[in-house]
């Protein structure tokens, strides 16, 4: 009997389940959208055309122009919120590991004098189809929305900078690779919570020993696609903040599905210095038996 193995048991079940909730977090409505990889603030899309002195009669969003500015008050944050909703917008689109969604901010995308930013959040209205080693694609995403408005508005009408999707198709790649290390943790990690509850009703350092590789395996390949999709998060959010802002569009990087793809990574961290522990004290026993 091994009471000990208990806890890399438990370390590697909730491993397990995080792991699992990082793959499929957002993967239909509703459903953990707090937890996406990031975020993709459209709501002030087109701002750096409504804050121009004209807009080209030959551009289709002229005309909204003036509609705008017939229907609403001049304040400049309304004027912007309406026109992303004209040309068929939408205030966000948040990326998953197996698709986007897309959605509103309620009861309004920017804090005013009756709404502060912590009333803000999230409603959404759909997601795209659930793929396997999904890449999320912004530019793809607007011009659906776009071309669904029948407006006939283009990302070139809006100034869409090319340096955006350039910085994307480069972590096209690795947002692939990350989907494979996930499903690949995920296996191996089931593997590593078995190999554990055999262990709790097994004696001897040959099962501590199994256990060690095969919970150093699944903190590999955790730890490999927890550093990677912070790498993808954190440069996608840098590359779309850099070229978007003069566009009026931001990316906010999701903190939530970093905390718990890394708590994941520390979960079979735990379990393998739990395994190396029970090794060396059973050495140490047996050590001190033959002495005596």
């Amino acid at each position: 009997m091994r009471p000990l193995a208990l806890i890399p048991a438990l370390c590697c079940a909730a491993a397990l389940v995080l792991s699992f909730l990082c793959l499929f977090a957002g993967h239909k409505k509703g459903f953990m959208e707090d937890y996406h990889l990031l975020t993709l603030n459209t709501s002030r899309i087109g701002s750096n055309l409504l804050n121009s002195s004209a807009a080209s009669s030959s551009n289709p969003l002229s005309s909204l122009f003036h509609n705008i500015s017939d229907s609403i008050s001049n304040e400049i944050n309304d004027r912007v919120a309406d026109l992303a909703e004209r040309i068929g917008v939408e205030d966000f689109y948040s990326a998953h590991l197996l698709d986007y969604c897309y959605g509103s901010y309620v009861p309004s995308s920017l804090p005013n004098s009756t709404v502060s930013k912590g009333d803000i959040h999230k409603d959404v209205e759909g997601c795209s189809n659930r793929t396997t080693m999904y890449h999320f694609d912004p530019t793809a995403a607007l011009e659906r929305s776009l071309n669904e408005s029948g407006l006939g508005v283009t990302l070139g009408d809006l100034n869409w900078p090319e340096d955006i999707q350039k910085g994307i198709d480069a972590l096209r790649i690795l947002q692939k690779v990350v989907f494979v290390l996930y499903c690949i943790a995920i296996g191996i990690i089931f593997i590593a919570l078995l190999a554990a509850i055999l262990a709790v009703f097994a004696s001897g350092r040959l099962a501590a020993g199994i256990n060690i590789m095969i919970a150093f395996l699944a903190f590999l390949a955790i730890g490999l696609a927890s550093a990677i999709v912070t790498a993808v998060t954190v440069k996608g959010t840098n590359v779309i903040n850099q070229y978007g802002k003069e566009i009026g569009v931001e990316a906010h990087r999701g903190g939530k599905f970093l905390a718990i793809t890394w708590a994941a990574t520390g979960a079979m961290l735990i379990a393998i210095l739990t395994w190396c522990f029970e090794c060396c004290t059973r050495r140490s026993k047996r050590t001190q038996y033959v002495e005596k």
